[in-house]
């Protein structure tokens, strides 16, 4: 029956299509101009006179309808499919219309000169005009109502759209016009009161946001498609999470930002809804002539530049005309495939990759001293919380030994601006790895003393769908049938996408005059539980009944939630509304530099409670067991 139905409609078009050529038209016209001067004739005058007044005016009829047709060729009106016209076709034709009618009626002015026959011909073109105009109209409303009709009539999957606006008539459109689009569109659902149980090419608005689930079960409906690029992200989230509420597959137009930026048509642009739509917030607006200030003709180094933030830091510098961007990192799978991307996006301005460890101090000697400079942005660390447990000498000697090799590089060669990426998980931290992220902090802060470099921080939580990130896990788990496993359901993390960590990163550094901790605006912690019930639900699963989520425990080091804040650093604002500056606390170098060697000798005697009980001193608030039986004391040099 599907198949009938799509051949009935293609039958359809073809007759269309040949019904309404060109030069079928161009016939009408011709037949329109000269029935338009009888019917005016007859109208005007009796009955009786009508034929041999007609004839006396044969020769202006003649002249209207060469005038008309010249007119119409001239615009290349008979180029145009009148069935998928639009507005410019529709003026182009009625300004045709104007300039055909008012030589006709300037000729006919002057070959009879007799008040009567100038009525004739103001009257007759007038209606011709009319009747072109509403032959083409006629065209379009017979496909599109025709077209309306085949869409209900499919047996394809039964679409809902949410949104009954611009895009929202697009896709409905493209739908009826395209036999390979397989949907019934059964309705549409609207905020706005004025549209409700209005029509849109045949299809009704029947209700708002909260009829939704009721209208899917109702309706049978297979999937919901939301048309609202527009719409607040507020919005999209919360109308996102009703549809989840149903059993229906939900897509959506991406955001109008999105939908500028990428510059293709609306139809191609329908994706499935992801977490990041229901984790997104306002899109950022950033300072370019700021970050362009400091980063136009700049040497610019980033480490660990094949990683997720590393690599979209470099897709943002690279935006900003730098001198040289130079890509370090130890693992040259990721750089390699960052340098092939980049060298086909920027093949005039193409990046330097080196493969090195920040751990070997000569080596990032060569380095510096080869291309000097002007900004280091630092992403290389080690991340994983578990691993970083297992292994924390590991993370002593990468994360802050080699920070520290950064910074006396960035110091000898006179870099002007060195930019270290922090964490969430430096403040208060129960792993190593935070603790050793907030160790990091403190030689930043404590280098900016001594030298002339701008040394700072910025720190924020996780970013979605960066290595290690719980999402990938998860979908992982989906895909194999489950269970879902989330260490506690109380558990909650601060969540930004990357590109939104990386800009605003650019951002802060723009701000930096050396010894800040910029902390990013991360918005509300998202409970993890729920994030795994979305990410089931929008794989077109059920929760409990196709896939479960089990709780297995806090892993060793995991904290219930994460803060970005020490209780002794109050936040500054910045002229950025997602960006704040840390108030510094005073930090003791002398004692800071003797708890460094004493966490080099621990480092290297692969005694993991050695490592962790020297982390401890260095930085008091971190607490192995993730509980705190009262609140932190902060001492001279304490860690966040």
């Amino acid at each position: 029956m599907r198949n009938m139905g799509l051949d009935h409609e293609a039958d359809y078009k073809r007759k269309v299509s040949g019904i309404f050529r060109n030069r079928n038209l161009l016939v009408l016209d011709v037949i329109i101009v000269m029935v338009s001067y009888f019917m005016t004739t007859l109208l005007i005058h009796n009955i009786y006179d009508t034929t041999e007044i007609f004839l006396k005016c044969i020769f202006a009829v003649g002249f209207s309808v060469a005038v008309f047709i010249a007119a119409m060729l001239a615009f290349n009106l008979y180029r145009i499919m009148w069935v998928f016209a639009g507005s410019k076709d529709y003026a182009r034709l009625v300004i045709a219309c104007v300039i055909a009618s008012v030589l006709s009626v300037a000729f006919n002015g002057m070959f009879y000169r007799a008040y009567f026959y100038l009525k004739l011909s103001v009257c007759a073109v007038g209606m011709a005009s009319f009747l072109i105009i509403a032959l083409r109209l006629a065209v379009r409303g017979i496909h599109t109502l025709y077209s309306a009709r085949m869409t209900g009539d499919r047996n394809g999957k039964r679409l809902m759209i949410v949104g009954a606006g611009t895009s929202a008539a697009l896709i409905l459109r493209d739908i009826a016009s395209n036999i390979h689009l397989n949907y019934n569109v059964v309705c549409f659902i609207d905020d706005d009161v004025n549209k409700r149980n209005s029509i849109i090419n045949g299809v009704r608005v029947l209700g708002n946001r909260y009829d939704i689930v009721r209208l899917a079960k109702e309706l049978e409906i297979d999937e919901i498609m939301i048309a609202m690029p527009s719409a607040t992200v507020d919005d999209r989230k919360q109308i996102i999470e009703i549809c989840n509420e149903t059993d229906c597959t939900i897509k959506t137009l991406p955001s109008m930002d999105q939908m500028l930026h990428d510059g293709t048509d609306v139809i191609s642009q329908i994706r499935k809804v992801n977490i990041e739509d229901l984790l997104a917030r306002d899109p950022i607006h950033l300072d370019n002539t700021e970050i362009s200030g400091y980063i136009r003709n700049k040497r610019v180094l980033v480490t660990g530049g094949g990683g997720s933030i590393g690599s979209e830091l470099c897709r943002q510098i690279m935006k900003f005309n730098p001198k040289i961007l130079v890509v370090l990192d130890i693992y040259e799978n990721n750089a390699y495939d960052l340098q092939m991307e980049l060298n086909s996006k920027y093949p005039l301005n193409k990046p330097e990759v080196v493969i090195a460890s920040v751990r070997d101090m000569d080596r990032l000697e060569d380095i510096f001293k080869k291309y000097e400079p002007h900004i280091v942005f630092h992403a290389a660390a080690h991340k994983h919380v578990p691993l970083m447990e297992d292994s924390p000498g590991e993370a002593i000697k990468n994360n802050v030994f080699g920070t520290l090799n950064l910074v006396r590089c960035a110091s000898k060669y006179d870099t002007k601006k060195f930019v270290m990426i922090s964490t969430d998980k430096a403040v208060n931290p129960t792993n190593v790895m935070g603790a050793t992220k907030r160790i990091c902090e403190m030689i930043v802060q404590t280098a900016q003393h001594n030298s002339t470099t701008e040394f700072v921080c910025v720190r924020f939580g996780n970013v979605l769908g960066s290595n290690g990130s719980v999402i990938p896990l998860f979908k992982k788990q989906i895909e194999e049938g489950g269970p879902v496993t989330v260490t506690d359901k109380r558990i909650t993390r601060f969540f930004m996408t990357i590109p939104e960590a990386a800009q605003l990163v650019l951002q802060a550094a723009s701000y930096a005059k050396g010894g800040e901790i910029f902390v990013l605006d991360m918005g509300k912690p998202v409970r993890i539980y729920d994030l795994a019930k979305n990410l089931i639900r929008l794989s077109g699963l059920r929760v409990g009944e196709d896939i479960d989520i089990v709780e297995v425990g806090l892993r060793p080091g995991e904290k219930l939630y994460e803060e970005l804040l020490m209780d002794e650093e109050g936040l500054t604002n910045t002229s950025h509304h997602k960006i704040f500056i840390g108030k510094p606390i005073d930090i003791d170098e002398e004692r800071l530099g003797k708890m460094l060697d004493k966490l080099h000798d621990a480092a290297e005697s692969d005694d993991n409670e050695l490592i962790k009980d020297t982390v401890a001193e260095v930085v008091p608030t971190y607490v192995r067991s993730g509980k705190r039986s009262e609140k932190p004391k902060y001492a001279v040099g304490a860690g966040v």
